[in-house]
């Protein structure tokens, strides 16, 4: 994940998704019908250049011919780095830190992420797409983070 996070090595993105693609085909739940990648702060993807979960979404959506929204939601406050704070201060840290618009009424989608460690992130979007009258959330991770 560091490779394709911080060093641009957009080669591991199907080596990355491939478990993922594989558990969803084995799932006895039906897919959803639309599918939308973690957002992040606009500050934080002009530091970065690109939206990690972004390249990981368009990759499954890709495999499982699903449509892909790429502005339904936005991350519209800029909070420090969840992996820097403790996981007492995560959940306070992006409470509300989303916005969804309402292409997403009625949609079962699932979310795109790279790494989940608390699942606060996940949480706080989940709720913001349900307020906007998603009708269901499924998250799709691609890496677990082990909490020592």
């Amino acid at each position: 994940m560091q490779a394709l996070k911080y060093h641009h090595q957009f080669a591991v993105v199907d080596i990355l998704t491939a478990p993922l693609l594989t558990h969803i085909r084995a799932s006895a739940e039906p897919l959803p019908d639309t599918v939308i990648a973690m957002p992040l702060h606009r500050n934080r993807l002009r530091q970065r250049g690109f939206n990690q979960s972004q390249q990981l979404a368009h990759a499954i959506a890709g495999q499982l011919k699903l449509p892909l929204l790429n502005h339904a939601c936005q991350r519209s406050r800029d909070t420090p780095p969840q992996a820097a704070l403790p996981l007492k201060e995560r959940r306070g840290n992006i409470r509300n830190a989303f916005t969804c618009d309402n292409s997403v009424a009625g949609k079962r989608i699932a979310i795109v992420d790279d790494v989940m460690t608390s699942g606060s992130t996940l949480d706080s979007l989940a709720r913001a797409l349900l307020d906007a009258g998603a009708s269901e959330i499924q998250c799709w991770v691609v890496a677990r983070a082990v909490l020592r």
